[in-house]
């Protein structure tokens, strides 16, 4: 079993990946700062440590004896990184070039980066492919896309391994219900919780790509064992299929109001052949299944 690092192992995303890394037999560190993260999502077999990835002096001794890392840790959503597009950079990218700095000068086997489909912006034509050109949005949007070329980079020039997985709306076990960090369904059943009617952005048929966390966990895992990425390749994670914020306001059930659009993408649809070619990766998880169940646990009826 590999000794594997993963940064941002108390968030969402993180801490369902560092479970199932445990599951798996595999040795795990941790780095987060609980900015977002959670200590008690921390795996109690992880080592963890509660540092910033800003901090490169106390993240590389951690590095030391890594087989492989999975930088997850971000500065993450849109509309944050809009308000304080400063601390963001300082984030998504100072600090992910910690990440692969201390990665290249410990020798590590291959490092997992969590990319955003927030790179490709707005995009005239479906499903939206790795080739297309991006048209970020937001400072999240284009600091996700350039930590993707500070990895292709490194596998260049410093012949370090390097995947980076352009996630589309993750969804599932721990995801936010409140905060700046919350997606449209964590609002949604925050909302219904609380008795108030689900807020919809504009005319609710902008359509996204929902993507199950259990299926986000399952490519990242696939991007370690594949012998055919890790010189920098860049792969979209998503279901392949996308539904209306309308639709998924009716799945929850409740009443809605509409309130003023905002500057977003129409439209988000992955074209997830390249994962299918490269990780042999397929999702499984679709999405009105997951809510039923989820109802019932948040007792929304």
């Amino acid at each position: 079993m590999a000794k594997i690092l993963v940064t941002g192992g108390a968030g969402f995303i993180g801490s369902n990946l560092v479970d199932e890394l445990i599951n798996l037999g595999h040795k795990v560190v941790v780095i987060d700062n609980l900015s977002t993260g959670k200590k008690e999502y921390v795996n109690p077999k992880t080592e963890f440590h509660q540092v910033d990835i800003r901090d490169f002096k106390k993240i590389e001794p951690l590095f030391k004896g890594i087989d492989y890392v999975f930088h997850v840790a971000a500065f993450p959503r849109v509309q944050p990184s809009i308000e304080n597009p400063i601390t963001t950079n300082e984030i998504n990218l100072n600090g992910t070039l910690n990440v692969l700095v201390a990665a290249r000068d410990n020798r590590v086997k291959k490092v997992i980066y969590s990319a955003s489909s927030s790179a490709y912006g707005m995009q005239e034509k479906m499903p939206l492919r790795e080739d297309m050109s991006v048209q970020p949005l937001s400072p999240y949007g284009l600091q996700k896309y350039i930590g993707e070329l500070y990895c292709q980079l490194f596998s260049r020039i410093y012949n370090l391994p390097t995947v980076s997985l352009r996630y589309f709306n993750v969804y599932g076990k721990r995801q936010a219900l409140e905060g700046a960090y919350c997606l449209v369904m964590g609002i949604f059943a925050q909302q219904r919780l609380q008795g108030k009617s689900m807020t919809i952005v504009g005319d609710g048929e902008q359509r996204r790509d929902f993507t199950s966390v259990i299926d986000v966990v399952k490519a990242n895992i696939l991007s370690v064992e594949s012998k055919k990425v890790g010189k920098g390749e860049v792969i979209n994670i998503g279901r392949g299929k996308n539904y209306s914020v309308n639709e998924l306001a009716n799945m929850i059930g409740g009443p809605t109001k509409n309130i003023g659009p905002r500057i977003e993408p129409r439209i988000t649809l992955a074209d997830i052949s390249l994962a299918r070619k490269l990780l042999g990766w397929e999702p499984i998880i679709d999405l009105p299944v997951w809510l039923k169940e989820y109802k019932k646990e948040m007792e929304l009826s």
